[in-house]
């Protein structure tokens, strides 16, 4: 049976996975509500369910204590052959602003060529891109080209907090030759992209109090110092004019790009206006960062700082007074070489330092998630950079990411420095995490073709000849 018929299938199979991902995406499993979760529970059923509709064994429910559910499928009919452990993630991001979505974020919705709503490219239809090809080749074939191992985690979103422990617990279950994980982006439509670095991620909030309740602003104001004003300034602080990190002392392990990481950064394709537009960014606004350094620069091999979150008084409903307290969540991305432990402290003490007006400060750590980067050399690689042109009929570029995967550099390094090949179906129009999360539905149909062509060229540059079973 030739790879052209597996291909061939998964194109007529494709009606029906969209199918799947409108059904799968009215699942609201939200990872920051706290654990037991129903709804996570309902979503690692349905991923269960569907390992099990396309001849995936072993399948089950992995749980442990205060976690979200994991949901776990195998097939290992092929003795002698790779084994590849595939990963994704069925949890998704809180919906946001619901007043910004155009659709109800958990009604899935088809517009354009893409399909609205929350988890959809993140990582919904990372987990069906896998079931799709294995579909394709069980239909086609009745086996695999290799053996897998399919992990689907229900916490990625908020950082992964027990993977360690789900590791220690499950490493000999797990044990395989390469790690497949679809769960990042492609430069842009249509161009297949294979990540090889991510940022790491650190945080913490912080609040500010300075008096029992709150003042008139006329009756107190000017003596009595604002505690908004001074969390204002704290934040100001955490970065210099251009928007890059002025914390002392925290760039103290950032590389410069190589020479030869300068040459491949220039020569990827970038327009600055599409990114501008892409990006949701208003007219007359210019980039933020060194003006030395490029955009991919700054995204890839750059840290940089973000408040995600500002409470006070909404201004809806706000009277002349001085607001007694106010809190913020600040969060650094980090990059290669960068001890998440070490930058954690730096941004507390930055946070807890000097006072404005002497105002009581409560900081509180959240969690620190590691890096991770990789040489895109080896047989590995080049399988995959055929079977991402094979599936979408254009040479595949080699990108970073800006975001965190806790999940790779942990699994990389208990089962023993395997190739670990980071596979993507975000654009720079998906808007992920933010309101009106899309999939680009032509992509996503080439994403899988390349993803069932990939099991083939891995088996072949990892595993030999194939045997008949």
């Amino acid at each position: 049976m030739s790879l052209s018929a597996v291909l061939a299938r998964i194109d007529e199979n494709f009606a029906h996975f969209v199918e799947k991902l409108d059904s799968f995406s009215r699942i609201p499993g939200i990872s920051a509500e706290p654990a037991p979760s129903p709804a996570l529970a309902d979503s690692a059923a349905r991923v269960c369910e569907m390992m099990r509709e396309v001849g995936l064994l072993g399948v089950r429910v992995m749980e442990l204590e205060g976690a979200h559910p994991y949901a776990y499928g195998e097939w290992l009919q092929r003795p002698g052959a790779p084994t590849l452990l595939l990963y994704a993630h069925h949890d998704v991001q809180p919906t946001g602003r619901d007043e910004r979505w155009l659709s109800p974020p958990f009604e899935p919705e088809i517009r354009d060529g893409r399909m609205y709503g929350r988890g959809v490219v993140d990582d919904k239809a990372g987990v069906l891109s896998h079931l799709a090809a294995i579909a394709a080749w069980m239909q086609e074939t009745g086996a695999l080209p290799c053996n897998v191992k399919f992990i689907v985690e229900g916490e990625e979103e908020t950082g992964s907090e027990h993977l360690e422990e789900f590791l220690a617990a499950h490493a000999e279950l797990l044990a395989a030759d390469c790690i497949l994980l679809t769960d990042t982006a492609n430069l842009d439509t249509g161009i297949p992209s294979i990540t090889t670095r991510l940022r790491g991620l650190v945080g913490a909030d912080i609040k500010v109090r300075g008096l029992k309740g709150p003042l008139h602003s006329g009756m107190w104001g000017g003596p009595v110092p604002d505690p908004v004003m001074a969390l204002v300034k704290i934040l100001a602080r955490l970065t210099d004019a251009e928007g890059e990190v002025a914390i002392p002392g925290f760039w103290d392990e950032v590389r410069e790009p190589s020479p030869e990481q300068r040459e491949q950064l220039n020569s990827l394709p970038f327009d600055a206006a599409d990114f501008k537009r892409d990006a949701g960014m208003l007219e007359g606004m210019e980039f933020s960062g060194s003006p030395s350094a490029t955009v991919y620069e700054k995204l890839w091999f750059r840290p940089v700082l973000s408040i995600n979150g500002l409470i006070s008084v909404p201004v809806d409903g706000a009277s002349n007074q001085i607001t007694d307290s106010a809190q913020a969540r600040v969060s650094i991305r980090l990059v290669p070489d960068q001890d998440p432990e070490r930058c954690r402290d730096l941004l507390v003490e930055a946070l807890r330092a000097e006072p404005p007006f002497g105002v009581e400060v409560e900081v509180e750590p959240g969690p620190a998630a590691i890096w991770w980067s990789t040489e895109a050399q080896g047989p590995a690689f080049e399988a995959a950079a055929r079977a991402m042109e094979l599936g979408f009929d254009k040479p595949c570029t080699f990108i970073g990411c800006g975001g965190t995967i806790p999940f790779v550099t942990p699994f990389a390094r208990v089962l023993g420095g395997i190739p670990a090949v980071l596979l993507g179906l975000e654009d720079p129009a998906c808007a992920a995490h933010a309101e009106n999360e899309s999939l680009h539905l032509g992509d996503w149909r080439k994403g899988m073709r390349a993803t069932a062509a990939l099991y083939e060229e891995l088996r072949e540059v990892l595993g030999g000849p194939l045997q008949e079973l």
